[in-house]
Parts: structure tokens; C-alpha cells; sequence
């Protein structure tokens, strides 16, 4: 029984292919030389330095310390950098947490955070051990693009406290309570702060302009620090707030397991794991666009699962894949996993020999790197351009997502807007479905084309009273089946054949069983024989697992229409009612 098992396991997991690509640099996969390891050193430099200001922005902004930051990058990074599936992922915090871990730690403090950080490195772990990566891809775009609109202006409201110094002792997690607070403190502002952030938006500006291969977050950072030390500004600074970095990693710990703290929690982990997802996998696309390469989402999703796992015992809090700095990886000349752990390495060295210098960046520039990041995840004109490109359904989705995830959660807009989304497209497909009378091309198509063996005469002998032909097109499932009860309806009531031809129908669920089973049921009290022609490999065997077919009688079952037809011949000979005035009038059942 254990070798049995032992071997499923084997097969499935070659079947997966559940192999890092930091593997590919093995001998037996061709090698690794001192130039390429030479192009990763630097490339992994460059993305630590653009890693270090962010990681502390991120988990600031989201109610974390800044140590709590790098230590997320450095444990995520490692981990998604040794077993991830794609060869230049980078990983670390990231905005689109930022909302969701500050109501999480608002309510339920560290220790829920770092639990909902585990929970979500599980979650993660099992969608990417079930295979479920390649189907995270179908989350709709209205979605993902209203609630990253939503998060963006999130936090952009979120720096305006730093960015002005204004006197408020703890915003409010609300929206709208958040800036009446700052209406009402606005008289605090401070000028040196206001002018550190606003400078600092215009050099990363500027940088991205005339010096685009210079990390300008760093270089912006690096300015304003120099500045306020050089002039002693009367700013707040990470030192002055948080007492500075700590020159050390911290020893693991699990937080205290509180069921009660875990079922609160659960559904915030869910929708931290989904966001890692989503965010990760789209960062490999990202890089895949940029290089060629392909990468394996599987494996993506459990090397971010094991990051998140060790974020979390770390004291760290949720971390995905990071779109910017993958490409900032990429730009500057990575080929492989190593670039990222230069980076992780990169982090460690600031940590232990230069976490002091930390002490005097003000959190005015880091607010300020932060506004950039918002209107660069908010990308206000692709949104814009959406909403007047889409139909009417797809903006009510975008624009109820982008309301959710701005006035209540991101977890409840979520979950509304994927609801919205399938209901939407259940609605479109139920819509372009239709019981049609056959038109007069598919008339002759069944007189002399796909049964030329059968004369004209032969066909007219089927009366149109006696045998209806309908023809179902697409998949057959929950969203369409209500059709069967409205043919049933429409039917001549002295008819004695009904054949459904399935020729196009490439998949069938339970509640299209049911719904055949149902029409079945009311054909033989109707004393209706019902035929089913054509009917390809995956609804066959639904249909036969299920008993439906047992039921019709294998005799009923035909893999050409002209069997069926000859078969439907019979039955109404046999019965006496031949009319060959007029051949059987097909009906097309089409989504």
C-alpha cells in the first residue's frame, strides 16, 4: 500500500514539475560561470539598494516597524529566490498589503498580523501544491484593476500624516474619518517636512527621466537624509519614532496560538494569500514578458507560501513578488535566482553593519517614495481608459471593487467584486443562448450533406409532429440548463423522438445531469423516446459514471446522426406515424 501511494506521490509531483530554477545552474543543467555569477552580483546589489528604502515605506505605511520591513525582504527574498519558480522574481513587501495588514494589526494587534502572515504562507503552500497556479490567472481584470486603484489612493491617504507632520496621535483605519483628522489637525503642519517629501517625489521624478538606471527611491532618500542631517531639519525621523533599526536578525518564534485570534483572521489571510497570488504570478508574467523565459507557477506559489511561513516566524509581515523590483533585476543584467539572493545578502549586510545610518532617514521621504508607488499602482490612466472601453457590466465591477476596497475592506471588495464578476458572466452567457428554429442552410446541410447515404424521401419520411432535432452548442452546465424545460414546452404534443445533438457540447457539470435527467424523466411521461447523437468523450463519461445513460438506454446513445436517425426511423414507423410530406424540423440550442 505504501509503495503504491509512494509511487502516486512520485507521479504526481513529476507530473507538477515541482523544481526550482535555481536548480537549471547545476552541472548536469549546463553550469554556472564567474561571468554570469559577476551579472547577478550586480544586479542584486542595485535591487537591494531600491529594496531597503520600500521594505521600511511599506511597513510603515502599514502600521509595522521599519526593521519588521527588511526582515520580511530577507526572509521572503531568500526563500522565493532559492525555490521559486521563476529565474528573476524579487520578493519582499509590497502595496498591495498595505491596507489589509494596517486593518489587521489595527484590530487584532502584532500577534493577529503575524498569524494571518502564517495562515496566508499556508494557504500559499497548498494552492501551489494542488496545481492551482495556473487557474489564479482567471481572477477577472476589472477586479484586480479596481481594488490595486483602491489600494493606491489608500495609501496615498495614509502618508499625508508624515508627509505634513501633522499632530495626530493614531489615524483612523476609515477613509473618510482618516481625512477628516487630517482637516482638523491641518494647522500642525510642518514646513520642512512638507518640502523633504515633495523634494523627494521630485528627484525620483527626475530620476526616472534623465537617469533611469539609477535607483531613484534610494538616491531620494539618500538626499533628503543627507540634507536633514547636514541642516539639522526639525523633522521626524525612523530613529526619532522607532528608536532606529536593530543591528541583528531576531530568533524565530511562533505568535501564541489564540483559536479565537485564528478564526478572526482567516478570512484576512485569505485575502492576503489570494494578493500574493495574484501579485506574484503577475510579476512572473512581467518577467517572462521581458526575457523569454517561462515561468513555473506552481512552484512559484510554494516558494512564496515557505517565505510568508518564515516571514512570519521572523516577526515579519505578507510578502508577494515585487513587479518593480523584478524589473529593476532584470534591467540591470540578472540571469538567474543568485541576482536575488545578492539582494537578500545585500539586506543582511545594511542590517548588521550599517543599520545605525537608518536612524537619521526621515519618514517625510519615505511617505514621499510611497505617493510615487500609489499613483504608480493606481495607474489613473489605464483606469480611466477601462472604464470607457468596457461594457457596462465590466465597469460596474471595476467601480464596485474600487468603492469596496476605499470605503470598507479590501477582503469584503474582493469578494464582492469576484461574486459580481461570475454572476456577469453568467448573465452574458444566458443571454446569447437561445432555442432557435433551424435555418434553411442546416436543412439542406441534413438532407444532402452529413447523411448522403439517405435519400430525400427517406429524410421526409420523419414526420416534423413526430421527431424534433435540437442541437445543443457549448458547455452544458448550471448557467444554461433551464433551456431543456422551455424545448420540453414548445415541443408538438404528438411527438414521439427527440434527439439531441451534442456534437458541440465539450463538457458537462452535475446540474446539466440533473437537468437531462429531469427532461427524461418528462419525455417518458410524455411517451417521448429521447436520443442523444454525437456526444464527445468528457459528457459521455459524466453521463454514464452518473447512470443517465443506463437509464436513456445504450440503444438511445449514437455517435452519428445518421445512425440516429435511422434509429428515430424505427421508432416511428413502428408506431404507425411515417409522413413523408415534410422532413424532421431541426432546432438549434446554442450559448
Amino acid at each position: 500500500m505504501f509503495q503504491s501511494i509512494k509511487k502516486v506521490l512520485a507521479a504526481y509531483f513529476k507530473e507538477m514539475s515541482f523544481e526550482p530554477r535555481i536548480a537549471e545552474l547545476l552541472p548536469r543543467n549546463g553550469g554556472y560561470t564567474m561571468p554570469l555569477f559577476g551579472k547577478d552580483v550586480l544586479a542584486g546589489v542595485i535591487v537591494g539598494v531600491v529594496a531597503l528604502p520600500l521594505s521600511m515605506a511599506f511597513s510603515i505605511s502599514a502600521g509595522g516597524t521599519p526593521a519588521q520591513g527588511i526582515y520580511t525582504a530577507i526572509m521572503a527574498g531568500f526563500f522565493v529566490s532559492l525555490l521559486g519558480g521563476s529565474k528573476f522574481q524579487i520578493a519582499g513587501p509590497t502595496g498591495a498589503f498595505v491596507t489589509i495588514i494596517f486593518g489587521v494589526q489595527t484590530r487584532y494587534g502584532m500577534d493577529g498580523l503575524i498569524m494571518a502572515t502564517i495562515l496566508a504562507g499556508l494557504m500559499l503552500l497548498a494552492m501551489g501544491l494542488s496545481g492551482l497556479g495556473k487557474f489564479i490567472k482567471y481572477i477577472p481584470h476589472p477586479v484586480t484593476m479596481g481594488f490595486t486603484t483602491g489600494i493606491g489612493l489608500l495609501i496615498f491617504s495614509q502618508q499625508i500624516k508624515d508627509l505634513f507632520a501633522l499632530d495626530i496621535a493614531a489615524s483612523s483605519p476609515e477613509f473618510f474619518t482618516k481625512w477628516a483628522e487630517y482637516a482638523g489637525a491641518f494647522s500642525t503642519f510642518q514646513w520642512p517636512s512638507l518640502a523633504l517629501g515633495l523634494a523627494t517625489i521630485a528627484v525620483i521624478i527626475l530620476m526616472r527621466r534623465f537617469a533611469p538606471r539609477i535607483p531613484g527611491a534610494a538616491a531620494a532618500v539618500a538626499i533628503a537624509t543627507i540634507v536633514t542631517a547636514v541642516f539639522s531639519l526639525p523633522v521626524e525621523t525612523i530613529g526619532s519614532r522607532y528608536a532606529g533599526i536593530p543591528a541583528s536578525l531576531p530568533i524565530p518564534a511562533l505568535p501564541a496560538l489564540n483559536w479565537e485570534i485564528i478564526r478572526d483572521v482567516l478570512p484576512s489571510a485569505f485575502t492576503i494569500a489570494l494578493l500574493a497570488a495574484i501579485e506574484s504570478l503577475l510579476s512572473a508574467v512581467v518577467a517572462d514578458g521581458m526575457t523569454g523565459d517561462r515561468h513555473n507557477a506552481n512552484m512559484e506559489l510554494v516558494a512564496q507560501g515557505l517565505g510568508n511561513l518564515a516571514a512570519g516566524l521572523f516577526g515579519g509581515i505578507p510578502a508577494t513578488g515585487a513587479i518593480a523590483r523584478t524589473a529593476t533585476n532584470i534591467k540591470n543584467g540578472a540571469v538567474s535566482p543568485v541576482s536575488g539572493l545578492v539582494h537578500v545578502l545585500t539586506l543582511v549586510v545594511f542590517i548588521l553593519f550599517l543599520a545605525p545610518a537608518a536612524s537619521s532617514i526621515p519618514l517625510a521621504s519615505l511617505a514621499g517614495v510611497l505617493i510615487v508607488v500609489s499613483w504608480d499602482m493606481s495607474d489613473i490612466p489605464r483606469f480611466v481608459r477601462l472604464m470607457r472601453a468596457s461594457p457596462k457590466s465590466d465597469t460596474i465591477v471595476l467601480l464596485t471593487t474600487f468603492a469596496l476596497t476605499v470605503t470598507f475592506d479590501l477582503t469584503f471588495a474582493v469578494e464582492i467584486g469576484v461574486i459580481l464578476a461570475v454572476f456577469l458572466f453568467l448573465r452574458r452567457v444566458i443571454e446569447v443562448a437561445a432555442i432557435k428554429p433551424e435555418n434553411n442552410e442546416l436543412i439542406a446541410e441534413l438532407a444532402y450533406g452529413e447523411i448522403g447515404k439517405r435519400t430525400r424521401n427517406e429524410i421526409e419520411a420523419l414526420s416534423k409532429d413526430a421527431v424534433e432535432i435540437y442541437e445543443i452548442s457549448g458547455p452544458f452546465f448550471f448557467g444554461v440548463t433551464d433551456m431543456l424545460q422551455t424545448t420540453l414546452r414548445t415541443i408538438p404534443q404528438n411527438t414521439r423522438v427527440i434527439i439531441l445533438r451534442m456534437r458541440d457540447v465539450p463538457a458537462v457539470d452535475a446540474s446539466g445531469i440533473a437537468a437531462l435527467e429531469t427532461f427524461m424523466a418528462q419525455c417518458k411521461a410524455k411517451k417521448i423516446t429521447l436520443m442523444l447523437s454525437e456526444i464527445r468523450e468528457q459528457p459521455l463519461k459524466a453521463l454514464g459514471k452518473y447512470g443517465f445513460i443506463d437509464s436513456l438506454g445504450v440503444e438511445n446513445v449514437k455517435d452519428t446522426l445518421p445512425k440516429t436517425l435511422d434509429a428515430a426511423e424505427d421508432i416511428v414507423e413502428g408506431e404507425g406515424l411515417l409522413n413523408r410530406a415534410t422532413p424532421p424540423k431541426p432546432h438549434v440550442l446554442t450559448r
